[in-house]
């Protein structure tokens, strides 16, 4: 997936946190205060737990170590609450280094303070796909792949200068056209990243050739994801010129089109909507509303791809 450049400059500590969420252990300190309960015996959840120095300074020191940061302040430690779970304690902690790196992570510990663990807890009585609210973002007017009564819609924020779109985009057509067909349908939110000089400028094209004739704008998207080795900032004008003759589009009314501040602001909403969903790379697909960040494996994407057609299938069949 292609990332901003300070998202890129400090995945290296996010991956270290991900290789590290397996049990971390032998960080000891006195026991906490016990659990307690109300009057029918149930826990009490999400209570704040008296701070422990002696505990925060082996705990900072320990994460300190472990992720290789030079300075006991690069391990920031947040209060401690008690969970749902009897005899389980969560806090947040922030990473950082030098250079303005950072990333944060939950930690858990036993009430004996003996083991932690650095990682996500889970509970299995909420929506495990997490579906994302689309009705808050434009969706009208925007391009669309596939029939308009498929039950599945997979919303993409991509960017024209991106190559993991690039190969997204084929894995989509086939799906679209073949695999999925008359269950899912495409619809296209523009997301250019700020670290790549063409990307808007191919945005507003194929969005204006979509405004002639929407089958174009997809020809658009192919001709800029098959030719991105080969498209400078120089020469972006004079392809997108040759291709909306091949297409027999008005040129001058293409390029008037994208020199309309309205094609910039339509530009600037797309992205402006993607950031309200919590999007900051490319492609981010919300696949009825299950939200996926990247291509990461062809497999992974279709199981959310199908199960999503399923459930959406036997909803229709109630």
């Amino acid at each position: 997936m292609d990332m901003n450049p300070a998202e890129r400059s400090f995945a290296w500590i996010t991956l270290s946190a991900l290789a590290a969420i397996a049990l971390v252990a032998a960080v000891s300190r006195p026991a906490l205060a016990a659990e307690p309960s109300n009057a029918s015996g149930s826990t009490v959840s999400k209570a704040a737990v008296p701070s422990n120095p002696a505990f925060d300074n082996r705990l900072r020191e320990f994460l300190q170590k472990r992720f290789l940061l030079p300075d006991p302040k690069d391990v920031q430690l947040g209060p401690v609450t008690r969970t749902t779970m009897p005899g389980v304690f969560e806090r947040q902690i922030t990473l950082s280094n030098d250079r303005g790196q950072s990333a944060k992570a939950q930690v858990f510990s036993d009430a004996a303070g003996k083991q932690v663990i650095v990682g996500t807890l889970f509970d299995l009585t909420k929506d495990p796909w997490q579906h994302v609210d689309l009705g808050r973002i434009h969706l009208a007017d925007r391009p669309v792949m596939g029939s308009p009564n498929a039950p599945v819609t997979i919303v993409e924020f991509a960017d024209f200068e991106c190559p993991y779109c690039a190969h997204a985009f084929s894995v989509l057509e086939t799906m679209v056209h073949t695999t999925y067909k008359g269950k899912i349908r495409v619809l296209f939110k523009n997301f250019p990243l700020n670290s790549h000089p063409w990307a808007v400028r191919a945005a507003l094209a194929a969005d204006c050739a979509r405004l002639q004739n929407p089958k174009d704008f997809w020809s658009f998207a192919r001709e800029f994801y098959t030719n991105q080795g080969f498209i400078t900032p120089q020469n972006l004008d004079s392809r997108v010129d040759q291709t909306a003759k091949r297409l027999g589009l008005d040129t001058g009314l293409l390029n008037a089109c994208m020199n309309n501040r309205a094609s910039l602001e339509r530009v600037v909403q797309d992205q402006t909507d993607g950031r309200a969903l919590g999007v900051t790379s490319t492609p981010t697909f919300f696949i009825n509303g299950v939200k996926v960040v990247g291509l990461p494996d062809e497999k992974a994407f279709n199981f959310v791809v199908k199960s999503q057609v399923e459930e959406a299938t036997k909803s229709a069949r109630k």
